[in-house]
């Protein structure tokens, strides 16, 4: 398992790291209007998750608005942010800071996604901050877990992982 601190301290994730070439598992999380997502919903498009602990957080919000931006630019990709906010105070934000071109999910429920992704920490029942790239047959073609959870993640390089997926 990959090794990430939080502050400087380190957690505990819980679940399977997942690597380059293994097919993307499955979740299911809640949309901002309480509807059940999973994997199939997203079937036949290449998919860039981008995990974060908490919306409401300066680097977090970064991650999402930058790769909100992104989203045009890099083709037929469907990005996702994913994190253990609740609905409510996700839809929120999405309202707040006019964010259009991508989905903010919610693992609250039954931190299935964070698990079967190896993201959820145990210490905090927060996800750490990751990026998973998975072309339009649902493998998995780009992978960082962020060593230390309060740093961003390499926006460059999964970027351009998200072009080059089929």
């Amino acid at each position: 398992m990959v090794n990430v601190t939080f502050q400087q301290e380190p957690v505990t994730l819980v679940g399977n790291e997942v690597k380059v070439g293994d097919k993307a598992p499955e979740f299911r999380v809640l949309s901002n209007d309480l509807q059940e997502v999973s994997l199939d919903d997203y079937k036949g498009k290449v998919k860039l998750m981008s995990v974060v602990p908490s919306i409401d957080t300066g680097v977090c919000a970064d991650q999402t608005k930058r790769f909100n931006e992104a989203a045009e630019a890099i083709g037929n990709v469907q990005v996702l942010t994913i994190s253990m906010d609740l609905p409510f105070a996700q839809k929120r934000w999405v309202t707040q800071h006019h964010i259009n071109k991508l989905e903010i999910l919610s693992d609250h429920r039954d931190a299935q996604f964070g698990q079967n992704y190896g993201v959820l920490i145990q210490e905090l029942r927060l996800l750490a901050r990751a990026i998973f790239v998975v072309d339009s047959n649902d493998k998995v073609t780009y992978v960082e877990y962020v060593s230390e959870v309060s740093n961003h993640p390499d926006y460059d390089a999964a970027l351009e992982a998200a072009r080059q997926a089929n």
